[in-house]
């Protein structure tokens, strides 16, 4: 090993000067900071020759274990100590911000608002191209060599020349055929699609573990198209829990369209009249009845006398 390697390896002795300018060390450090921030003095460093970092307690709220570290040197053969730099460094137990993280991996479901723009990375897993064939369009499309060259020779207003997109491109072909979208879901995306919303309204969930039957079976029950209408449809029932949400085929909830059929309600009978016409029920016995001799009859009324 060189002597060279063994002095930068050996512990450099602080400068006797250096150390001693304590009071220089805190007066910079309290002309930095706050008053009555600045605590004891902790320690001291050699940084290299004649260069010494003095260390003092930090008393700043929402700094616990933090300190001042104040850097004073002095030059060769000089005995006056100038201040080199000062500032605020964490200690071993200090409280530290956590790691930051890049708003692409901070973001979660639900923290798009209004306005809010998300854009995508154009290598996104969760995306493919949605038409991947012969990059050439036909010659009869609009975006081929030989049609621009005719609208430009006659001025044909063929096409919106502001919005053609690049010749020969995924974007060409698709807004030929009618598709709209330069990227679809790719396989990755779907599965990640399906188990969010496995996870939400799924089996395994309790409400689809407490409901008498499955979606499957639900009238309420929106098939959608695709892949994915194998094993989620639509919720359409306004007192579900998942009323507008995509829910699994073997979810489920107490408002399945079959769980319980309330049969309709009985209506009494009309009522049925016999006749129309009234009996007549008189006071008094009539005299041809023979039922009841006249002259047993009282000489008054009957009634309260």
């Amino acid at each position: 090993m060189s002597a060279a390697t063994t002095r930068s390896r050996t512990p450099r002795t602080p400068d006797r000067l250096c150390v001693e300018a304590v009071d220089l060390a805190r007066a910079a450090a309290e002309e930095a900071a706050f008053p009555g921030v600045v605590g004891e003095h902790v320690s001291a460093a050699a940084e290299g020759d004649r260069v010494v970092t003095h260390f003092f307690e930090s008393k700043e709220p929402g700094y616990r274990g933090w300190r001042w570290a104040v850097t004073v040197t002095r030059a060769s053969r000089a005995k006056n100590v100038t201040l080199d730099e000062t500032v605020l460094l964490p200690g071993d137990d200090a409280l530290l911000a956590p790691e930051w993280v890049p708003w692409s991996e901070r973001l979660r479901p639900g923290d798009m608002g209004p306005g809010d723009l998300l854009p995508t990375d154009a290598e996104d897993l969760r995306l493919e191209p949605g038409w991947s064939g012969e990059d050439a369009p036909p010659p009869n499309s609009v975006v081929s060599t030989e049609m621009a060259e005719l609208v430009e020779a006659e001025d044909a207003d063929v096409t919106d020349r502001a919005v053609v997109p690049v010749r020969g491109s995924i974007t060409a072909v698709a807004e030929e055929l009618g598709m709209r979208r330069t990227r679809v879901l790719s396989r990755y995306g779907l599965h990640s699609a399906a188990d969010r919303w496995d996870e939400s309204f799924g089996a395994k969930t309790p409400m689809a573990q407490a409901a008498p039957a499955s979606c499957v079976s639900c009238g309420f029950l929106v098939a959608i198209g695709g892949s994915l209408g194998q094993a989620f449809g639509v919720c359409a029932n306004e007192f579900s829990p998942a009323d507008g949400r995509l829910v699994s085929l073997s979810y489920g909830c107490g408002g399945h369209s079959e769980a319980a059929v309330m049969p309709a309600p009985l209506r009494p009978a009309p009522p049925v009249l016999d006749s129309m016409a009234a009996d007549e029920f008189p006071l008094r016995p009539s005299p041809d009845t023979g039922s009841v001799p006249t002259s047993d009859l009282p000489a008054a009324d009957l009634g309260h006398s």
